[in-house]
C-alpha cells in the first residue's frame, strides 16, 4: 500500500484586527450660557426686584390705611360717648339758677328767722332732691373758696383786701360753679384777694 501523503494545510496567521478607533463624542452644552440666556435672566431678577418693592408699598399702604381705621374707630367711640354724656348739657344748664334761688331763698330765711323753719326744711329737701338728679347725670359744684383763682372755671366779680388769704385767692363765692364730667358747666362768679396796702402810705417825715 501506498503512503498516502499527507497534505500540510498550513493556515496563514490571522491579521491582527485594528482597535476601533472611538472618535470623541461632542460636549453637549455645558459651557457659558450666551448673551441671550444672560438677557432673559437680568430681565427676570428685575421684574422680581420690582414686584418685591411693589409688595412693600402695598404693605405699608394697608398698615397706614388700618392705622387711620383704627383711629376713625376710636374717634366715633369716643364723639358717641361724649355725646351720651353731654347730651343734657343745654337742660342741666337751665335748672341751674332755679337751684340758685332756692339756696339763697333758705338762707335769706335762716338770717331772718321767725316761724319759718318748716318751710326752710321743705326747700331744703328739695334741694337735695336737686342735688342727688345733678349727680346722678354728672354734674358737680365746683369749690372754689379758699382755692387759687382759675380763669378756665372762675369769673372775676371784683377783689377784696385780706390778710387772711394771698393775692389771687378766691375769697367770696357770689354763684356756685358746677361741672358736667369734668368739663365746665357754668364759671363761679367770685371775688378774689389782693394784697393789702402797706400802711405807710401818705407818711411824711417831720421837721
Amino acid at each position: 500500500m501506498s503512503k498516502k501523503e499527507k497534505k500540510e494545510t498550513t493556515t496563514a496567521p490571522e491579521a491582527p484586527q485594528e482597535a476601533a478607533v472611538e472618535e470623541p463624542e461632542e460636549e453637549s452644552g455645558g459651557g457659558a450660557p450666551n448673551d441671550e440666556e444672560s438677557g432673559e435672566v437680568a430681565e427676570l431678577a428685575r421684574a422680581l426686584d420690582e414686584c418685591r418693592q411693589e409688595a412693600r408699598r402695598n404693605h405699608d399702604l394697608y398698615l397706614r390705611m388700618a392705622a387711620d381705621l383704627d383711629n376713625f374707630r376710636k374717634r366715633a367711640q369716643r364723639e358717641r360717648e361724649d355725646l351720651a354724656k353731654f347730651a343734657n348739657e343745654k337742660i342741666l344748664r337751665e335748672v341751674l339758677p332755679v337751684i340758685d334761688n332756692l339756696e339763697r331763698a333758705v338762707e335769706h330765711a335762716r338770717q331772718e328767722g321767725g316761724n319759718s323753719k318748716g318751710l326752710v326744711e321743705g326747700v331744703e329737701m328739695t334741694l337735695s332732691q336737686f342735688a342727688k338728679v345733678l349727680e346722678k347725670f354728672g354734674v358737680a359744684p365746683l369749690e372754689s373758696v379758699g382755692k387759687p383763682f382759675d380763669p378756665a372755671r372762675h369769673e372775676a366779680m371784683g377783689q377784696l383786701e385780706s390778710a387772711e388769704h394771698p393775692a389771687n385767692t378766691v375769697a367770696q363765692e357770689l354763684q356756685k360753679g358746677y361741672v358736667l364730667h369734668e368739663r365746665l358747666l357754668r364759671p363761679a362768679l367770685v371775688m378774689v384777694t389782693k394784697a393789702p396796702a402797706s400802711g405807710g402810705e401818705g407818711e411824711q417825715s417831720g421837721e
